[in-house]
């Protein structure tokens, strides 16, 4: 049965991919890999943490069709590994299943024949002979060969016959791309795992646990040196606040640039605090002064300092809508919004490392598992599409020509609303450049290219008609 469904995954991989550009083909194929695995590995579908990936991967899946974005294709791809680890342990940390998954995709094959060797399970050749069955082939067809070229030299009618067979309906590139695809599938279809990472994962817990013997005079020591240390930090990171208040309200009228070094220097302030803070909660707290009874001023003031940190990507967070609400979104400004996300998570995973009293594996694999997710809810959205439309209606300077240089995703809605638009030079003549192209580009797409813009460019012309 798992060959068959390789086989025909193989063919249909081939049809998809070969020579075609990413569209409705990355959707068809993320559909027919969750049948195959589910076929080949039923009793994975009871496992909740497997179907909640399996999930995840359709719905990215769907979003390739829709927003036919960078983002949501490499989400797309990062959930595939992510889907096959999870058929090879489903209850391992998500850059476990990475690491499965993407060990699967490209070796799994080789891993089962080598994990069969070493257990001296019985080779699948044994019982055939295979010098026979070469001869039996081989032998037979270089006979006829020969009989042929015999027979068309005294025969000119059958000479003619042979001549007008035409093997070029034979594409040995689409054939490569089958063997591709039967390569892929023969390995992902029962994935393997890497064992010493996965079981030193499993094996791994969350919790930090006391070491004896608890010498106290050297806790003490360490408590007192980070408790002098994270006084002077909150010291300091309350003196920065006070002068970032101070100059938010001394002026609301700011000039790009300076909103813009605001913003830069925040972020640089904010990641040299935040590292270099964390590092030293992390090395406080790395053991038993977590368990020590006097430790209380020291995680008073570890909490303090998380809670002025996450204060002050408050005050970043105003600044970046400033500076948005006059010159507009763009990728970089949304970027800051992702990494100011990504630090109040750090913030309060290390909150939780100190409060919970949880080792550094909790760390990463907490933080690494929110990056994952904020990944797949980022490509749910057409970044380029949704940054032309607020640019367009809520920026008080319009630059139009990075709107321009953006991806295709935005050619329809520059094309219905250029005339609402204040253009310069030759900005007119490049939308109209730009949407003719991508008609053009979407006119000539194959079945597998397809995207959800396929079927809007109809009522994209009409509503353009009608508003003219």
């Amino acid at each position: 049965m798992k060959i068959i469904i390789t086989i025909i995954a193989s063919m249909l991989f081939s049809t998809l991919f070969y020579d075609q550009h990413i569209g409705l083909n990355l959707t068809v194929f993320s559909l027919v890999t969750l049948v195959a695995l589910g076929i080949s590995n039923p009793s994975k579908l009871r496992m909740k943490e497997t179907l909640i990936v399996m999930g995840l991967y359709l719905l990215t899946a769907i979003l390739v069709f829709f927003n036919h974005s960078l983002l949501s294709i490499i989400a797309n791809c990062a959930v595939f590994f992510t889907l096959v680890g999870s058929f090879s342990e489903a209850t391992s940390s998500v850059y476990v299943k990475w690491l499965n998954g993407i060990y699967s995709s490209i070796a799994g094959t080789f891993h089962r024949n080598f994990e069969d060797k070493s257990e001296n399970k019985k080779p699948w050749n044994e019982d055939v002979d295979v010098l026979h069955l070469i001869k039996i082939i081989v032998i037979p067809l270089v006979v006829v060969i020969l009989f042929v070229l015999l027979y068309k030299d005294g025969n000119p009618f059958f000479e003619e016959k042979v001549a007008a067979i035409n093997f070029d309906f034979i594409n040995f590139q689409w054939i490569l791309f089958c063997l591709l695809g039967y390569y892929l599938f023969s390995n992902i279809i029962v994935p393997v795992k890497v064992q010493p990472a996965t079981d030193s994962d499993l094996a791994t817990e969350n919790q930090l646990k006391p070491l004896e013997p608890l010498n106290e005079d050297n806790l003490k020591k360490e408590k007192q040196l980070g408790t002098v240390v994270l006084a002077l930090l909150n010291t300091l990171i309350v003196l920065y606040i006070i002068s970032d208040i101070a100059f938010l309200l001394s002026n609301t009228n700011f000039a790009a640039s300076v909103l813009s070094n605001q913003v830069h220097n925040g972020i640089n302030a904010l990641i040299a605090s935040i590292i270099f803070a964390i590092i030293i909660i992390l090395y406080f707290f790395r053991g038993n002064l977590n368990f020590f009874d006097e430790n209380k001023t020291l995680k008073n003031l570890s909490y303090l300092w998380i809670f002025l940190n996450a204060f002050l990507v408050l005050l970043i967070i105003v600044k970046n809508a400033q500076y948005i609400d006059a010159f507009g979104l763009t990728y970089k400004r949304i970027g800051v919004y992702v990494y100011l996300f990504m630090t109040f998570i750090g913030l309060t995973t290390t909150f939780l490392k100190v409060y919970q009293i949880k080792n550094l594996w909790f760390l990463f694999r907490k933080n690494v598992s929110v990056a994952f997710m904020l990944l797949v809810l980022c490509s749910v959205v057409d970044w380029d599409a949704f940054i032309t439309n607020y640019n367009i209606k809520n920026a008080d300077s319009l630059d139009v020509n990075y709107l321009i240089e953006l991806s295709n995703n935005n050619a329809f809605i520059l094309h219905q609303k250029k005339d609402r638009m204040v253009l310069k030079s030759n900005q007119g003549a490049r939308i109209d450049l730009k949407y003719s192209n991508y008609v053009s580009v979407l006119e000539q797409s194959n079945w597998q290219e397809l995207s959800y813009d396929n079927f809007k460019l109809k009522t994209d012309i009409k509503s353009y008609e009608d508003t003219k």
